[in-house]
């Protein structure tokens, strides 16, 4: 039904979404979301710079897929096919997400110019958002919020932005030497100059960083949220921090990991073996500390801590995994095939898209002052997990033997394991379908939240200033007039609660209980 160069389309697209335009972007909208509140500054340091969000627009429809190419079956052809059988073969960049050269020079497609102006587009959003996050963590917090007391999310923030203001615009500049090589005849990466190796060095200068780019928010969205299900404060919270300003530092020396079977220097590749299998070192400090932060304490299994659980327990597996790539002997045979597929996405849709999920729950009574279907949020979950290992472990056995990855077609044996990843990818999508439904649906007809503290946060002192800005605006609400059915006006106390239908909401009242 689609050809090859079909396939190279959709998986370039792919990889650019989920790495750009996805995972990327979602963490600064939490912190956007939160950020403020929880540091108490009085206004970003540079508010005009929150219009940085508009570029996502122009950026994210430049790896989009455009209407069928004028070329390939005719018209009457078309018309006589049955519809399921009309290919879909969108004008997009089919370089691969990596770009790589020099299939990315020679191709004569005007889309991957266009990519190239969107990845810069979203690259100037990224380090505008970076700059304000940094100075507005700098020097507009509160007055009674120092170093020693910051939220660890703020932390990871903090640490991620530092990363992108080294690493984005290394990225442009060799977008910038690709668009020229494309169009203006320069040689940057001709076999005669910089050669094809080059751009494998600037990108994975950048690649790499970019990895805990997007993997360092979620590891502070699960210190963040992790404990307040857990009956109990961070362990080691000093520990996580510094283990964050460590991958920091340490990201940046492991890029080579991804070119051992360019043919580099032999010296080189056991260098950067060494930094690959050290980097690994703080990743296993968080996950140690969020054990102990679980070990004899009072769990609650609600939604967030699902996701939190499955996503911790997909990170190790991807973690695991990769570890073995470290290996230089092992990376050779596994380099090209599924298996990188397979612990890439354990990691980007385990603890990445787990912790916003779960952010997503966690918050979801602040934000929209109602509680979400608790029961579709466990359905939620299960599917969500069971999904992830349904995909992507059946990958890990046909990358042990041999499938390459990048590859439009596979033999006959690979057919059962690559249907029941198929099977659950669908799971999948089911479970976004239900987690999207459920926050809609809840927005409009969800319990109304009337406790500030709808997680029971006081009993364990970890009422963090999101919540405390909850409480002081749900006392403003309580205050104002509001508007009877006979037309007169109450303020606040029954008269509210008879307008809204009663408490309705769950753990109506306990919180006032605790503060008197």
């Amino acid at each position: 039904m689609w050809d090859a160069d079909t396939y190279n389309a959709l998986f370039t697209t792919h990889g650019l979404t989920m790495l750009f335009f996805f995972v990327r972007p979602c963490s600064p909208g939490w912190r956007t979301t939160s950020s403020p509140i929880r540091s108490t500054p009085t206004t970003w340091a540079f508010p005009a710079h929150q219009r940085h969000r508009l570029l996502a627009p122009a950026a994210v429809v430049r790896p989009r897929p455009g209407r069928p190419p004028d070329g390939g079956a005719g018209e009457d052809d078309r018309r006589r096919r049955p519809a399921h059988r009309v290919p879909l073969r969108p004008r997009t960049a089919d370089a691969g997400w990596t770009l790589y050269v020099p299939r990315a020079v020679q191709l004569a497609n005007p889309q991957v110019d266009l990519l190239i102006l969107g990845l810069h587009l979203s690259g100037l959003a990224t380090v505008m958002g970076a700059i304000n996050i940094i100075v507005t963590i700098f020097t507009e917090r509160g007055d009674d919020v120092g170093w020693s007391n910051l939220d660890i999310f703020s932390w990871s923030l903090l640490t991620t932005s530092g990363i992108i203001l080294f690493a984005f615009p290394l990225l442009g500049s060799a977008l910038l030497m690709l668009l020229l090589d494309r169009n203006f005849g320069t040689t940057f990466f001709a076999v005669e100059a910089g050669g094809p190796i080059l751009w494998q060095h600037l990108f994975w200068f950048f690649g790499h960083p970019e990895v805990y780019i997007l993997v360092l928010p979620a590891f502070g969205l699960t210190s963040q949220i992790l404990p307040k299900f857990a009956g109990r404060r961070l362990f080691g919270f000093k520990f996580i921090v510094y283990s964050t300003l460590a991958i920091a530092v340490l990201s940046f020396g492991v890029w080579a990991h991804h070119m051992f079977a360019t043919g580099i220097d032999p010296r080189l590749r056991a260098s950067f073996m060494v930094v690959t299998l050290a980097i690994a070192v703080p990743s296993a400090v968080k996950t140690f500390n969020w054990m102990a932060t679980l070990w004899n304490g009072s769990v609650r299994l609600e939604a967030p801590m699902q996701f939190l659980i499955g996503g911790i327990g997909l990170f190790v597996v991807g973690g695991v995994t990769g570890i073995f790539l470290a290996s230089i002997p092992v990376d050779l045979v596994l380099h090209g095939t599924y298996y990188v597929v397979a612990h890439f996405h354990f990691i980007v849709v385990g603890i990445i898209a787990f912790s916003m999920f779960a952010a997503s729950y966690y918050w979801y009574p602040l934000l929209t002052g109602r509680m979400y279907d608790r029961r579709l949020a466990t359905v939620h979950s299960v599917l969500s997990i069971g999904g992830v290992m349904l995909t992507f472990f059946p990958l890990f056995l046909v990358g042990l033997m041999g499938l390459p990855r990048r590859s439009a077609g596979y033999p006959a044996e690979f057919t059962l394991l690559q249907q029941v990843a198929t099977v659950g990818a669908f799971v999948l999508a089911v479970s976004v379908g239900i987690w999207l439904f459920n926050m809609v649906n809840s927005f409009r007809t969800g319990a109304v939240v009337r406790d500030p503290d709808p997680w029971n946060l006081k009993e364990t002192g970890q009422f963090s200033r999101e919540w405390q800005w909850f409480e002081d605006r749900m006392s403003q609400d309580l205050s104002r007039p509001h508007a009877l059915a006979d037309g007169g006006r109450e303020t606040g106390g029954a008269a509210a609660d008879e307008a809204d239908g009663g408490g309705d909401a769950e753990g109506d009242g306990s919180a006032d209980a605790e503060d008197d």
